[in-house]
């Protein structure tokens, strides 16, 4: 009886221990729920059709930008003008010491006034037969060297005078009063510049300039460049200038070192606003056609390369590099690394590495 009673007390931890084993696999914890992917605002990529706005560096000039440079050797006498002073065609500028010049011219004078009393005497001898007629000949030739070489002298002490050549603002003056000039010296007197009109010469990539060509209608380029739309111009402060201008002339060949092509757009300059020197961009309008526009917001720039995160199918997250051929402003207009269809998220993905789900917003299921 007792062997019994102990048998059974030594049975029953064992049978609670299966129990708890049984207990621990077959009601263990519950795993724990995936964490819902992130929304993301995203866009599916759609052809359409845009102005672009193209941007070119330019550096203005005026209408005529010329030198002032001395055409005779001497002293700086007199400066009449300013810098900044806004002269007429006609006015004077410099005075040179015309002393010696003025000499020369009177010596000149002289000389051919005795030539051509040498010349006269022998006419009436020559008539009567009294010379030969080759001392007459001789007679001519001589005053008419002499009066060239008055002419000559005139020439020089008028270059002793110097008179501004257009209308226009002067510009810098480097010499003072009794500076010595040479005609032969590389630095100039000063400049001036008539800007009435602004030019603006730009520079355009063989790329570019194929797809202009193939933009505009026209049989020539130069009717290619009226139908242009108005250009405008973006001024060093990031403002843009009040009037907008044309496109003029486009040079005849590509340059062999830039590759690119020169282009000349003329801007009106009222209340001479703008002067030669100023820099700038010229915006060139362009239509384009079935072409895909990523905000450059949604884009990120890696080793100056361009970059958007695609969405796959499965929600998952990929950067892929894309070309960029132009911008409107906002946008890039893209013509590779990207199709139609493609959804691409445009924020919030910065820290997100490849192969993250997403939940995009807002983007259209594609076909």
């Amino acid at each position: 009886m007792s062997k019994r009673v102990n048998l059974s007390i030594r049975r029953l931890p064992v049978a609670a221990f299966f129990a708890m084993v049984l207990s621990l696999f077959g009601c263990g914890p519950q795993s724990a729920p995936q964490p819902e992917p992130p929304a993301l605002p995203s866009m599916t990529l759609q052809l359409t059709d845009a102005m672009v706005e193209s941007f070119y560096a330019t550096r203005l000039e005026g209408r005529e930008d010329v030198e002032i440079r001395p055409q005779v050797d001497g002293a700086l006498q007199k400066i009449f003008v300013a810098e900044g002073d806004y002269v007429k065609a006609g006015q004077p500028l410099f005075q040179i010491d015309d002393r010696m010049y003025r000499s020369a011219y009177e010596a000149a004078k002289a000389s051919a006034a005795v030539a051509r009393i040498e010349m006269e005497k022998l006419v009436p001898l020559v008539e009567n037969k009294v010379v030969s007629p080759v001392q007459l000949q001789t007679a001519k030739a001589k005053y008419q060297a002499a009066e060239a070489s008055a002419a000559s002298a005139r020439i020089n002490l008028g270059y002793t005078l110097i008179k501004a050549p257009i209308n226009g603002f002067v510009g810098v003056i480097p010499p003072s009063v009794g500076s010595l000039v040479s005609r032969n010296q590389s630095a100039w007197l000063s400049t001036m510049s008539d800007v009435s009109r602004i030019n603006a010469y730009f520079s355009m990539s063989e790329a570019d300039f194929m797809r202009f060509r193939n933009s505009y209608a026209g049989k020539t380029l130069h009717d290619k460049l009226k139908a242009v739309p108005p250009v405008s111009l973006v001024l060093a402060d990031g403002s843009r200038f009040g009037s907008t201008g044309t496109l003029e002339s486009m040079s005849g060949s590509f340059d062999a070192t830039t590759g690119a092509i020169r282009i000349l757009a003329v801007f009106p300059n009222p209340g001479a606003v703008l002067r030669s020197g100023n820099t700038g961009k010229v915006v060139v309008s362009s239509p384009f056609k079935n072409i895909l526009l990523v905000p450059q917001a949604a884009t990120t720039e890696i080793q100056d390369r361009v970059f958007v995160v695609v969405v796959a199918r499965d929600g998952k997250i990929a950067r892929r590099p894309i070309t960029a051929a132009a911008s409107t402003g906002t946008d890039y207009v893209v013509t590779d690394g990207l199709k139609e269809g493609e959804t691409i998220v445009t924020a919030g993905f910065e820290r997100l590495p490849d192969g993250t789900v997403i939940r995009p917003l807002g983007a259209t299921k594609a076909d």
